[in-house]
């Protein structure tokens, strides 16, 4: 459970894991973390999120200054596309994860990062949650997307592709990179939400770009403790939707007993709009730039 946030130790989830968001109780300190962030990512986003992650922003007022209440996003969020916004203590079992976004709720944690530690985060803040994840969900076809995952997670525990269904999650939700007329951009929350993975994603010649392929990306590790050495790019929301419109299960039959693919590799078959160097990773990425501090 993360410190600083006595609101949340003094609750006891429901049996959904969910808590009040409690919006009265943040602080001042609080509400201007999320201001600070908000602002420095703003910055340097404008040529690099794509378009309808704006659009989203101003559709449900997260434009506004300080943390959203949740009851004001979910009035508009709900009018748009059927989704709301729920708070949970921290990171919760899959099974109760998949269940909340197939009946189109977004889990959020409520507490917010340290000012002093903004780029240090242990697990997902309300910062990444919200900014990150939430102006998408009023586009109605990726809303369907990811009610469509949700209902696909659930389907993955009888088959035990829990893995296999979350790594889609992890290289499209939390990683994706799209084509648009202007160029590719970015509309993965763990990207949109990190001011230096968004200009590594697009413009650092360490990474992979390869265009997306549900099988192959279902085969493929990532790493979960610092930027990416593989990205995947859809052309568009509607190819992701009809891609995930299909069942899985023929899929996992094929990848059972297939050796997992390292998150660096290339292999035949890739549509490869770059091959990355991985001077990055191979220099020992962020751990090594935190040993030299």
């Amino acid at each position: 459970m993360p410190v600083n946030d006595p609101v949340i130790a003094e609750q006891t989830p429901a049996a959904d894991f969910t808590i009040e968001q409690k919006w009265d109780r943040y602080s001042a300190e609080e509400h201007a973390i999320w201001t600070t962030l908000y602002e420095r990512q703003m910055k340097i986003l404008g040529n690099r999120a794509v378009p309808e992650f704006f659009k989203g922003l101003e559709l449900l007022n997260l434009n506004e200054g300080g943390i959203p209440d949740f009851r004001r996003v979910n009035e508009k969020l709900e009018a748009l596309t059927g989704w709301t916004v729920v708070t949970v203590p921290g990171l919760i079992p899959e099974k109760e994860f998949f269940e909340h976004l197939a009946n189109r709720r977004f889990v959020s944690g409520r507490f917010i990062r340290d000012g002093e530690k903004l780029d240090y985060l242990p697990e997902p803040d309300i910062f990444h949650d919200v900014f990150g994840h939430v102006p998408l969900l009023s586009l109605p076809v990726f809303a369907d997307y990811m009610a469509a995952y949700g209902r696909g997670g659930l389907r993955s525990i009888g088959f035990d592709a829990i893995e296999q269904i979350t790594r889609l999650y992890w290289y499209t939700v939390e990683f994706g990179l799209i084509n648009t007329p202007e160029g590719r951009r970015i509309y993965g929350a763990g990207i949109v939400s990190s001011r230096a993975e968004s200009i590594f994603s697009l413009e650092a010649r360490s990474p992979n770009r390869i265009h997306f392929d549900i099988e192959r990306i279902m085969r493929t590790d990532y790493r979960y403790d610092d930027f990416q050495q593989s990205y995947f790019v859809i052309d568009s929301f509607e190819e992701l939707m009809e891609a995930t419109y299909q069942d899985f299960e023929s899929i996992y039959q094929r990848l059972r007993g297939q050796p997992d693919l390292k998150p660096s590799q290339i292999i035949e078959g890739d549509r490869v709009y770059s091959e990355g160097s991985q001077e990055y990773a191979r220099a020992g990425g962020l751990l090594k730039q935190a040993a030299a501090l």
